[in-house]
Formats: structure tokens, sequence, C-alpha cells
């Protein structure tokens, strides 16, 4: 019996490891598969309500690291997850995505000798500004498996010198959850709940420090709220970050006056899956919503200067616009107008990414599927 071992600490990891989890069930007989919550989000709305709307089951383990700076949070999962690792002596350590649970955990792995696979390899802004881009080269450096979801991660990684018989371009893993939860989304009524029509509002979050930490870009989200306000309703499900931010900033208030803008609290999986999918136009700084708006083909207006997911631009619906209030308004304006950019899926995101990552990862440790010899 193999002992994998899946790791998972912020709200963008727990779309990525459900449709794993369930992928491994095809070799239950020979895999073990546990996961780790780091806690590196630790709140309900950041977390509890995602293991039980995808299904995932309890963690195994959780390490109930909390909030800090990145070293601080980095060090304290580092430590914690040593200790599990040298109780359990698993064969493989999973890591998803680019948050800070994601470096901590390959690291170590990596100190004990244990193998690591990387899901959502290869994605590169090259902006080292952004911590999630450290996350995402020291983890490749590092694994042994790596997992791609669009083909400029193949080009990323060759570039850096990672072998060929590294890498495996598989789609994306975020998609998988997406098509599996898509119709159950629809069935949450929470348009009605809001008092929305289809297509009849903008759709936003923000979360990255570069947007939220400085008042004057705060401001500038403010600028743009006001010059859209009456052209449709905006609902800004604020992240704990940014309302902090807000607050601390007077701006709160303000945004909180607008008639036609909407501020709510984080939403569950399914929620927000059925407002990404119904709105007219969704603005963001979030990697992942990116690649949602683009299998969807809701407009996208990305609130940063790059982006580590190109394929979004070359072949889906999003844009990238900084916070440029100018540009920002004028694009929102076109696609609220009906000018909206056509869109073709990325290759291989199809809702079996998952399953392939099962199949490579049960060939390279020798395990045959469940009911094989």
């Amino acid at each position: 019996m193999r002992t994998f071992v899946t790791v998972v600490g912020a709200r963008p990891n727990f779309m990525k490891a459900a449709p794993l989890h369930r992928a491994f069930q095809a070799y239950a007989e020979h895999i073990r598969h546990l996961i780790v919550h780091t806690g590196q989000h630790y709140d309900t709305n950041m977390s509890d309500v995602f293991f039980t709307e995808l299904e995932l089951p309890e963690p195994d383990l959780y390490l109930g690291v909390g909030s800090g700076s990145h070293a601080e949070q980095t060090a304290r999962i580092m430590t914690a997850f040593e200790r599990v690792l040298l109780e359990m002596h698993p064969d493989l350590v999973i890591v998803v995505g680019d948050v800070n649970s994601t470096l901590a955990c390959a690291v170590t792995a990596a100190k004990l000798m244990i193998p690591i696979a990387h899901v959502e390899a290869g994605l590169r802004s090259f902006d080292r500004s952004m911590p999630e881009e450290i996350n995402r080269i020291v983890t490749d450096i590092l694994s042994d498996y790596l997992f791609v979801t669009e083909k400029a991660g193949m080009i990323n990684l060759a570039r850096e010198g990672v072998p060929a018989d590294k890498v495996h371009f598989v789609g994306d893993v975020m998609i998988d959850s997406l098509v599996r939860y898509r119709e159950r989304a629809r069935a949450t009524r929470v348009l009605e709940s809001f008092g929305l029509s289809p297509r009849g509002y903008a759709l936003v979050t923000l979360h990255r420090p570069s947007n939220v930490d400085e008042p004057d870009r705060l401001r500038r989200v403010l600028a743009v709220f006001e010059a859209l306000e009456n052209e449709t309703r905006i609902v800004f499900p604020v992240h704990p970050r940014t309302r902090t931010r807000m607050d601390e900033s007077g701006l709160g208030k303000r945004f909180g006056t607008l008639p036609h803008v909407t501020l709510c609290e984080p939403l569950g999986y399914l929620q927000f899956l059925a407002l990404m999918d119904d709105a007219a136009l969704v603005m963001t700084d979030s990697g992942g919503i990116q690649e949602e708006t683009s299998f969807l083909g809701v407009p996208c207006l990305t609130l940063r200067e790059n982006t580590e997911r190109p394929v979004t631009i070359e072949l889906g619906t999003n844009r990238l616009c900084g916070l440029d209030v100018d540009c920002i308004v004028s694009l929102a304006r076109e696609i609220l107008a009906g000018k909206v950019k056509p869109h073709t899926l990325p290759p291989l995101w199809d809702g079996h990414a998952a399953e392939r990552i099962a199949a490579v990862l049960a060939a390279a440790f020798g395990v045959p599927r469940a009911g094989t010899n």
C-alpha cells in the first residue's frame, strides 16, 4: 500500500484537491490518499464550507497554523509538516497551486528526500514582486512530477531546464471541479437572494496586497464602481484582508453608500460559481477566476499588470487592465454594450485532468487500478 499526502491550505487549493481525491479512489486498493490541511485559511467562509460543498472528507490532519507574515506562516507550516512526514513516512507529497503552504510543504518534503508532485506547475507571471511567483519557482525546482495546465507552462519549464520526463501536460483540475458542480451551483438560487437577473450585474473580487493595501489603489477601485454603478449592479464579496484595508483607510463607508453596489461576506464555492456563471462581467485579481471565466465564456477584466495564465488571454475572455480606471471603465462599458471577445476552450480543459494525474502517478509507483492485477 502506497501513501500519498495531498496538502491544502488556502481557498484556491480545495477546488484542486477535491477532483484529485476522487481520482485516487480508482486505485484505493493500492493507494492510501490522505489530506493534510495546514490551516493557512482557517475561518468557515474561507475554508470549512469548501470541504462540505466539494465533497471532500474531513482532513486526515489539521495543522492549524493560522495567519502571520509570509516568513512566520511558512516557518510554522514547515515545522508542523515535518512532524507529520516523520510520523507518516509517505511515498509522495502532492502540493497544488502557489500559496505559502505549497512552498513550505515542498521544501520540507524535499529535505526529507520524499518525492514531490506539483499540480499547476510551470505558471509564470515573470513578476517576482508577487509572493506567489517565488512560491511557484521554488516548488517547481524541487518537484519530481510537474503537472501543467497550459502549454505556456511546458515552455517555461523547458526554458528553466526542467527535464522533459518530469513534466506532464494534463489540463486544469480547477476546471474539473467547475464541470462537476456547475449544475449544482445553478440550483443555489443565489441570484434571487441578491435580487439579480442573469447578465444584469458585474461580479468583483480583490485580495492581492498590491491592489488592496494602499489607500490610493482602493480609491481607484472606488472610482471604477462610481463610474459604472448606474450602468449595472455590482456585487463585491469582500475578502477579509480587503475588508480590513477598506476600514483602515476610511473608504469602507464610501463603498457601502453606493446604492447599486452590494458588499457581502466571502461566498461558498457553489454560490460564487453561480454568480460568476451568470455575470455580465467579472473584475478580479485572482488567477483561478481568470481560468474559470475563460471556460464559462464570461468576460473578465483582470486588475493586474500581468498574468501567469496567458492562455486565458490568447484563447479565453480575459483582458489585462492593471488599475487604470479609464481602461477598466472603457472596457467594461464595451462589454456591457455587448461587445464580447469570442473564446475557445484551452486544450485538455475537459473535466478529466485529475484522472490523468492519478494515472501518471499510479504508473510511476507501479500501482494498478482497483480491480485489476
